[in-house]
């Protein structure tokens, strides 16, 4: 069967903040300029913000320059921040830190990313931008010149032989003068364009963590509205890159999660263990005591900062938001960089979709606004912080109150990044770590969390998770490494199962929650995470 096409001037890939704020900022130029401009945001998600999982506190400095009324509006950011808390934990005791100064949170909101971006996707519609959830972007289309032509969706009702099945639909052509890929952190599609285009070529590789988060209703008198927690130290070792958030939103709800770097070198350690051991600390488990999990979710993040970012443009495209690396991780904020990103891309796209002479193919003035806005320099001024804990976290908070205090993140040197997979030591080099049962009541097993994370994948499809050489899993990985993907994936997706012939991978593609992290931490990068069919996936309905 063939593909339909259709086509529009501006094809953005994922409904996420980023591509949100594109679409927006695209419609308001051309009304105010009295032009026709048809713009389309396809979201691999069931719905918009189905996919979406933050923190989050929001910084609402983008917000206030994409729309100045938000509040008038009702974007719902409804529990401003009060009171912030800084602590290092030990084993059983908790000790107050002075709150470093990207973590002041004065004039920021506690918020459900989600239910931020299901506002945005409203007033994307009211303004024209045609939005397409449960529609993933599976191939990148090129022009006979090389340049992006567009995107294809990915076909529907295929068989896990690959073979059309009795629902099957083929995928959409979306065509476009200029596309833009708002996937998010480790973009299936950006891979490739990594590759075609060489965007990479002079930066440091992308470094990445891993957070996972749980929204809990909690008992009224341990809830305090706007509180923002964060803690460094126990249950991770100094030598990992790790911390937790406890935000206090409204309605007795609090959203926990914890963090871990993927530049991680003992392969026993499993990030979704610490995060429920960290749980059960006395300080923290106060909090949690008598309440009652919500939701649950996990996704990777960029780290690599500034020294990270990509060539951010190339023939026919461009790259806005997580995808392109934008967060400022001291400040644990990221919202705001992506819809700069993506404010900074649709001016760049108005002026040359509309400019009368003659252009070519690239948008080279999206590059150039951006490093001439506050993104640019924020994101410069921190670029030494993360990377500086390489020398571990006595080592990295002292370097950074150096950089922050004295130097005000003008260091006259740039530390740099390593690709987080080749950080992995042997097994057999490494103490294993022992980690506690849960108890059902404050810590769970994988199974019961991606329970209420209400994933859901096509029955019969193909296995979005790929193998190029179906041997590594058990020759390497299990031999070398001890099958590390068992544990740094949060959702119980890679297990070892023992047959009579001897142990083999089972890949359980249908509890995977989208969050990337095997396609980073695989030691031989022997895993490529594709699009699944679209819809599938996460269903966080407040996260």
């Amino acid at each position: 069967m063939t593909r339909e096409a259709m086509e529009y001037d501006v094809v953005i890939v994922g409904a996420g903040p980023s591509g949100l704020t594109t679409a927006i900022r695209l419609k308001q130029l051309a009304e105010k300029a009295g032009k026709e401009l048809s713009v389309c945001v396809v979201e691999k998600g069931s719905e918009v913000g189905a996919h979406i999982l933050s923190g989050a506190v929001i910084e609402p400095r983008a917000l206030a320059e994409l729309f100045p009324d938000w509040k008038e509006r009702g974007a719902p950011l409804n529990t401003p921040v009060t009171a912030d808390r800084f602590l290092f934990l030990t084993t059983d005791k908790a000790y107050k830190l002075p709150t470093p100064p990207q973590m002041h949170n004065e004039g920021n909101f506690i918020v459900s990313l989600g239910n931020v971006v299901r506002w945005l996707g409203e007033q994307a519609e009211a303004l024209g931008v045609e939005i397409y959830p449960g529609f993933a972007a599976s191939e990148v289309l090129f022009n006979a010149d090389g340049s992006v032509k567009g995107i294809a969706t990915g076909d529907m009702g295929v068989e896990k032989n690959g073979e059309p099945g009795p629902n099957y639909q083929p995928g959409i052509e979306l065509h476009a003068r200029q596309t833009v890929f708002s996937e998010g952190c480790r973009g299936s599609l950006t891979k490739g364009l990594f590759s075609k285009f060489n965007l990479r070529d002079g930066a440091d590789p992308q470094t990445y963590g891993i957070g996972i988060k749980e929204l809990w209703e909690v008992r009224p008198e341990v809830h305090q509205a706007g509180l923002t927690m964060h803690t460094v130290g126990w249950p991770v070792s100094t030598d990992v890159y790790g911390g937790s958030f406890l935000y206090h939103l409204e309605n007795n709800q609090v959203a926990v999660g914890f963090v871990v770097g993927l530049d991680y070198s003992n392969p026993h350690l499993s990030p979704y263990e610490e995060f429920q051991r960290f749980k059960t600390h006395p300080e923290i488990r106060k909090v949690f005591e008598g309440g009652r999990r919500i939701s649950y979710g996990a996704r990777a993040l960029n780290e690599g900062g500034f020294q990270s970012v990509p060539k951010l443009s190339f023939p026919g495209g461009l790259l806005v938001g997580d995808t392109a690396g934008f967060l400022n991780v001291p400040k644990v904020k990221g919202t705001h960089m992506a819809m700069k990103s993506g404010i900074e891309a649709a001016e760049a796209l108005f002026t040359h979709l509309t400019f009368d002479g003659q252009t070519g193919p690239e948008v080279l003035g999206y590059a150039e606004r951006l490093k001439q806005s506050w993104l640019w320099d924020e994101l410069y001024q921190v670029r030494n912080i993360r990377p500086s804990f390489r020398w571990g976290l006595l080592g990295g908070i002292a370097y950074s109150a150096l950089d922050t205090y004295l130097l005000k993140g003008r260091a006259p040197w740039t530390l740099h990044h390593h690709a987080d997979h080749t950080q992995l030591k042997k097994a057999s080099d490494c103490a294993p770590i022992v980690y506690p049962k849960p108890d059902g009541k404050i810590s769970f097993d994988r199974l019961s969390s991606v329970f209420i994370s209400a994933t859901n994948h096509a029955e019969e499809q193909p296995c979005h998770l790929r193998l190029k050489d179906a041997s590594v899993p058990i020759a390497t990985n299990l031999a070398l490494y001890n099958a590390p993907e068992t544990r740094y994936c949060p959702a119980g997706v890679y297990e070892i199962v023992e047959d009579p012939s001897g142990p083999r991978m089972q890949i359980n593609a249908q509890n995977c929650l989208h969050c990337k992290t095997c396609d980073i931490k695989d030691p031989t990068q022997n895993i490529d995470w594709a699009v699944p069919e679209g819809g599938g996936g996460p269903n966080y309905p407040n996260m």
